[in-house]
This record gives structure tokens, sequence and C-alpha cells, in this order.
């Protein structure tokens, strides 16, 4: 990867939590952190682009973070326009990340951007993006002011009350220009006999990690520089050319600063005690010595700090795809060894046994790599959801829980698209307009829900709102329009509310740019589903909907259910299974075509994977065994000869010739080189339903 790819792959997870940070300051406008968060990731962006020969980028940036400094400051209010005008940078900044010389569309789009800045913050704009106002060209990142950590020792002149001189406002602006610990040091304050009230005896120590440079932290003191005491020296740096104090002893400190001369270390040293302990009791003024330990303290957390993100490597996804696909083939050659080892020879086995720990661990590892929390996905949706609740003149929140949950990468990329839908939904079509809402007893601000939850080897993803919910009455009537059902056919509500999901099915009565055509939810299903994963709809009439979507955790290596029919094996995915149940074929039920079976009072249809797959109906067992899957809401059982037992199955792609194979999803090598198949339940539950109906 080059530099410049690596700068964009930053700027990008910059621009990310840019976002995330305006849509939070939209909410609380007076989050000192979230202004400090954008601040610094407008700082970065512009050091590191033109460092790297985004000059244009980094021109257009620096008045972003101008105005954002003005807010830092307290001369700038965080507005909505502000926020605006931020997202918007924000893409178009993205938009300038694909070359180091944007094109003349892009300029014009920074000079707009810029007079809308320039309307809130004057003098924001230059002559162009890249004119007057932008940094100097030979502003590179390592001109910028780079992270530090500052010793300052501040003495305020003695008749500094009597001047009308307060030192706290000046301690507190040094504070707010980063990280600072302050230590009050009291040593030289006389007896009450020879205090004087009027006289400042007291000075203060200050530990500061900051980027703001040594002319920012000068400019603070600018007003008093002549008459007090100041001290400063860079202990530490981000530079490696920089001198840093990180390895200097409690002792060191205390000799670079003055506050004991190296007869006192070597003394407290000579006496085996705590070395704060021991200088204190060696005449070292106490708050001296607490002053040095926070010092201490401080560049030590900074330096853990640097070490725990040196620790982090970034590899690139393709190489973990890599690294997953070689788990998969040792999964496949463990699986022969297994077989070959058998109960031929003790040592063998055991080595076979010692193999198959280690490549459980690789690969449970290998998975562990490519989970990522799916807040990843869920923090876009903000942004989303914003924009279209002001397009359409609603008032909508989005409220998200279990970010945290993880999720493998490969299905968090493949199911951005299809959330995007559905929310996309949820807030034309459920969320209602400010005025209805109130009419109908609910608060002004709709709610979209947003959760992910674990569940045994699945993740449960729901998109909840408080809208005005379904019509039943309106999808029965579009159905049988359309020809899915017919007049007389009684379904039950959540067979209704699942018809959302046929190609261009639609109740709107106007169509929008945001929906209303019926194309999107017949793609979502299959998105989901090719991801081996189901969804389905429940709904309350004027109360919401919700749309829950199950999907597995990984898509490279699953646990399956190894099955048998006549010589050929088939795997179930082990998280829909329920069951396993034997059944005389005295006990099946045939109901206009329907093959039935009861599971402890319970009737639950099943299929013959016989008669997918073309089969012998010949030599057809006595006793049945039949696999009970749950698929979404659905109990759906699969008649087979024999099942064999669980499988821990590596998903190979299929061939170009069996792709949009109905019932298969996959296949995987077994350990003595055969195939199975890996099937795919919930188009095989769809095709029997719709044999089912045709048969009536």
């Amino acid at each position: 990867m080059s530099l410049e790819d690596t700068f964009r792959e930053e700027a990008d997870e910059l621009l990310v939590d840019l976002e995330a940070a305006m849509l939070e300051l939209e909410e609380t406008p007076d989050d000192e952190d979230c202004v400090n968060r954008a601040f610094r990731a407008m700082h970065t962006i512009k050091g590191s682009g033109s460092m790297f020969g985004f000059d244009k980028l980094a021109a257009f940036t620096h008045h972003l973070e101008n105005a954002f400094d003005l807010v830092r400051s307290g001369e700038l209010q965080v507005t909505k326009e502000l926020i605006s005008i931020s997202l918007d940078s924000g893409d178009h900044i993205r938009a300038m990340l694909e070359d180091t010389e944007p094109s003349e569309e892009l300029l014009q789009q920074s000079e707009a951007l810029l007079a809308r800045l320039a309307a809130l913050v004057p003098g924001a704009q230059g002559s162009d993006a890249g004119g007057e106002n932008a940094p100097a060209q030979n502003e590179t990142a390592s001109d910028a002011p780079l992270e530090g950590t500052w010793r300052i020792r501040l003495k305020p002149a003695a008749d500094t009350f009597a001047c009308g001189m307060d030192p706290l406002p000046v301690i507190r602006e040094v504070a707010g220009l980063g990280e600072c610990e302050v230590s009050v040091l009291f040593s030289d304050v006389p007896g009450l006999n020879e205090l004087d009230p009027e006289e400042c005896y007291l000075a203060w120590d200050l530990v500061l990690t900051t980027d703001q440079g040594r002319e920012a932290i000068d400019d603070v003191f600018i007003f008093v520089e002549d008459d007090w005491s100041i001290e400063m020296e860079l202990i530490d740096s981000n530079n490696d050319f920089a001198p840093s104090q990180a390895e200097l002893k409690l002792g060191e400190i205390l000799e670079e600063k003055g506050d004991a001369t190296p007869e006192q270390v070597e003394q407290a040293l000579a006496q085996q005690k705590k070395a704060g302990e021991l200088l204190k009791e060696n005449g070292v003024p106490p708050d001296r010595v607490d002053a040095a330990l926070k010092e201490q303290k401080t560049v030590r957390e900074k330096k853990a700090r640097k070490q725990k993100a040196a620790e982090s490597v970034k590899v690139p996804a393709d190489k973990l795809d890599t690294l997953m696909d070689l788990v998969g083939e040792l999964v496949i050659a463990q699986a022969r060894l297994n077989q070959y080892a058998g109960n031929k020879d003790s040592e063998l086995v055991s080595i076979a046994e010692e193999m198959e720990r280690l490549s459980t661990e690789l690969r449970d590892n290998t998975l562990g790599l490519r989970m990522l929390p799916i807040g990843t996905t869920f923090a876009r949706f903000r942004r989303l959801v914003r924009d279209l609740s002001t397009e359409l003149g609603k008032k909508i929140e989005l409220v998200t829980e279990g970010a945290e949950t993880e999720l493998d990468k490969t299905v968090i990329d493949k199911l951005a698209d299809p959330m995007v839908h559905l929310i996309r939904n949820s807030i034309d079509h459920g969320i209602e307009m400010p005025q209805r809402r109130l009419e109908a007893g609910k608060p002004e601000t709709g709610t979209v829900h947003l959760s992910a939850v674990h569940s045994e080897s699945n993740v449960i993803i729901k998109i909840r709102d408080d809208g005005a919910g379904l019509n039943a009455e309106a999808i029965r009537s579009k159905a049988i329009e359309r020809g899915l059902i017919q007049e007389g056919d009684n379904l039950a509500d959540q067979e209704l509310y699942n018809l959302i999901f046929e190609a261009g099915f639609s109740t709107a009565k106007t169509v929008s740019n945001i929906s209303g055509r019926g194309v999107g939810m017949d793609v979502v299903k299959r998105s989901i589903e090719s991801l081996r994963g189901s969804v389905w709809i429940s709904s309350e009439p004027g109360q919401g909907s919700t749309i829950t979507i199950k999907l597995p955790l990984t898509l490279a290596i699953i646990e399956g259910l190894l099955v048998q029919v006549e010589k050929e094996r088939y795997v179930l995915p082990l998280s829909l299974v329920e069951e396993c149940i034997e059944v005389a074929s005295s006990e099946t039920r045939n109901n206009g075509g329907n093959q039935l079976i009861e599971v402890r009072g319970e009737l639950v249809p099943y299929l013959r994977l016989r008669d997918c797959f073309g089969h012998s109906q010949d030599d057809l067992p006595e006793i049945e065994q039949i696999v009970v899957t749950r698929v979404g809401e659905t109990r759906f059982g699969f008649a087979v000869d024999q099942v064999i037992g669980q499988h821990q199955t590596v998903i190979k792609a299929l061939g170009k010739m069996y792709e949009g194979t109905v019932g298969l999803s996959g296949a995987t090598i077994m350990g003595d080189g055969a195939v199975a198949l890996i099937l795919d339940a919930a188009s095989l539950i769809n095709w029997a339903t719709e044999t089912s109906n045709a048969i009536h």
C-alpha cells in the first residue's frame, strides 16, 4: 500500500469520526469533547493532506478548521447550518481524496461550500479554494505542531494579588489546550505571623499534553510573561527526534527542575525506601515531590498509550480473506487426517487429535480477526436519518442499541445496502408527519430503533419504528390484484406482511424519489438470504412495525449437520436445526399435497430431499429421519435416509453451471475428498410452498 493510499484510508476514518461528532453536536451543541474531536479530525486531515500533496484539500479543510477554532474559543456558536456545512464538507473532502489534483467541478463545489461558511464566519473564504487564506505550501505535517508533553512551572510575581491579577484564569486557559495535570506548590508560604495577605507565595507545576505547539502556550502568557517566572520545557513528543523524558526516574526529574540536589537524591537512594518518601525525609518539599510524581505518571501513561497504539497493525482485508481460505484448506486436510487415522495407530490418532485442537484454535482466532462491531455500520445511518427527515419534513430520532455486537466483516459489508433500504422505508412509509402524529396522540418526533444482539451462532438485527404500522387490508387487496393470493385465501397477518418482499409489490399511492416503486424489498430479501440469513416483518396498526433480520456470524466456516440420502451427502446449517426425530411412514399425513408430521402436538410441514434432487423413489426406508428446522418464524422438516452428525463445514462457492440452483447455497469437501452440497433451507421452503400452491 502506497503512502497516499495509507493517507486516504486514515482520512476516511477521520471523516467517519467527524460525521459522528457533527451528529452528536446537533443534539448537544455545548459538548466541548465533540467540538474538539471535530477540530482534531480537520487539523489532522489538513496537515497530512499537505504532506502527501493534497494541497487543494488541505486548503479547503483549513477554512473549516479555522471555523471550529472559533467555536472552541466561544466566538462562534454551533448552529444547524454550521453542522450542515460541515457534513457536506465531509462528503466533499471524501470526493477530493480521489486525486491530488481535483477537477474544476470539485473546485467550484469548494467555492460554494466556503461561500456558505463565509456567511457564518466573516473572512472564512479566500480568493479560491487554495488561495490567500490557505496554509502556506511549505507547511507540511512536519511543520505542523505535533502532540507533545510540556513541563511548565509558573511563579506569579509577589505583587500579583495587589495588582488585581488572578492566576487561576491563566491556568485554566493553559489546561484548555489539552490534557493537563496541575500541582500547587505551597512550600514557600510562610507562617501566619509572617504572611502578607496581599502577597502571592504560591507557584504551580503543570504537565500539559497538547498538539497546539509552543506558540499557542506562549500566547496564554503574553500579558504576564514580563512579571511572572515562567519555565517551560518539552519533556516528551510524538516526534522521534525530539527530546523525551519518558525514561527519567523521579530523582532525575527533581534534579532537572532544580528541586533537589544530586546529593539529596544519592542519599535517598542509599536508604532503600520509596524514592518519594525518602526525598521528603531528606528535605525536599513534599509539594515538589508530589508534583514530580504527577509528571512521572503523566509521561508514563502517555508512553503506555503510544506502545498500545504501536501494538495494533492494519491489515488489508484481502490478506485476511486469503488467511481464511488457507485455514479452510487446513480444516479440510484435518478432516482427511482424522478419517485416515481412524483406529489404526495410537500415535497417529494422538497426532491427529493434537492437529485438530490446533486447527480449531487457529480457525477461531482467524474468525475473530474478521469480526467487527456492527456499530461501524450503524454510524452511517445517523446521517441517513437526518438527511431524509429534513427532506420529508419529518422529525425523527435514531436510537441504536448493541453497536458493540460483532459480525464478520464480509457480512457487514454486504448488509449495508439492504439496511439502508429498510431504514428508508421505515422513514418514508412508517413514520407519520408531525401533525398527524400529534392528532394520533403520539410525540411529534418519531423514533427508529436499531438494535443488534447475539443469539447462539447468529446475530439478530431489528429495525423498529413507532409509526402507523402496516395496513393488512391494503396489502391483501394489492396481493389479490397482483394474483399473489386468491379472494378466498385466509392468510394470517404475518403471512400478509411478508408479501411485501414479493418483486414489484408496493401499496404506496404516490411514487417519490425515496420509495414507492415496489423495487427493492425483494432485492433486500434476496441479499439477506444470500448471506444465509432470513428476514420477516411484524406490525401492530397504529403502533409501528418491526423488521427482524437473522444472520450467521460468519460466511466462511460453519457448524453443519451432515445427512445422507442414498449415497449423496448434504449439509444443513446447524444454527437452523431444532431437533431430529424418527417417524414411521404410517405416522405422516398428507393434506392436499402437503406432507405433515405431528411434533409434540404441533403439525409441521416437511419435505423429502429425495423429491427435491431427483433421487430414486425406490427403497424408501420404513423409518424416516426428519430434521426439524426453524427459518424466521417458520418450522419445517426435511426427511433424509440418515443423520450422520455434526460436521465442521468449510463453505465453497458453486461453479457457474450451478449458480441459482434452488435449494443450494454452496458445497464443502469431505475428509474422503467427496463433495457434499450445503442446503439453502429458506429457498427449499419457498420452493415447497410454491409447489404446494401450484397443486391446489
